[in-house]
């Protein structure tokens, strides 16, 4: 996380997370350095191109959302599933405006394990053996990481707070 508050010289906010009640709702503990980013950024925009569900609470980069009010899922969505309380599948914790999609690949019984799963704007989805603040790092700060990274097109190393962030 550290690396990721360096690269965008965000000072980190003080977001409260009831963790526990967003552990039990979802059956799965998740990452700790994910509670870490939700804690320091909230949710928002990283480089005007990487959207950051790091809220709880609201409408816009809600996290929860998703179990909140589900959508029906598209047919074909490939190999993987999305993840449903207490079993397996993909939890979604950031996009790009291209249509990339970062998620973990996660398993209510085998909880504590959390490899990202990324899906590019081609729909292939790969898996990375690494932590949500290491990729997102890579992801916004590594020219050479292909095809997920977005740091070969030069933008700004900003992250732009959502609306509804607020520090408590």
């Amino acid at each position: 996380m550290q690396r990721v508050l360096e690269f965008t010289g965000w000072e980190p906010s003080a977001h409260s997370v009831d963790w526990a009640a967003v552990e039990e709702e979802l059956r799965i503990p998740l990452p700790a350095d994910f509670k870490q980013l939700c804690e320091g950024f909230g949710g928002g925009t990283f480089c005007d191109s990487v959207a950051f569900y790091g809220n709880v609470e609201g409408s816009r980069f809600n996290f929860l959302l998703p179990w909140q009010a589900p959508l029906p899922l598209p047919a074909g969505s490939g190999p993987y599933q999305e993840y449903t309380p207490g079993g397996k599948g993909y939890i979604k914790w950031a996009s790009t405006e291209w249509g990339a999609e970062y998620c973990w690949l996660v398993d209510a019984q085998r909880p504590g394990t959390h490899p990202v799963l990324a899906r590019g704007d081609a729909g292939e989805w790969c898996e990375f053996d690494m932590s949500t603040s290491e990729f997102l790092y890579r992801v916004l700060a590594d020219k050479d990481f292909q095809p997920f990274g977005i740091a070969r097109y030069d933008l700004d190393p900003t992250f732009r707070p959502g609306p509804e962030a607020h520090g408590s």
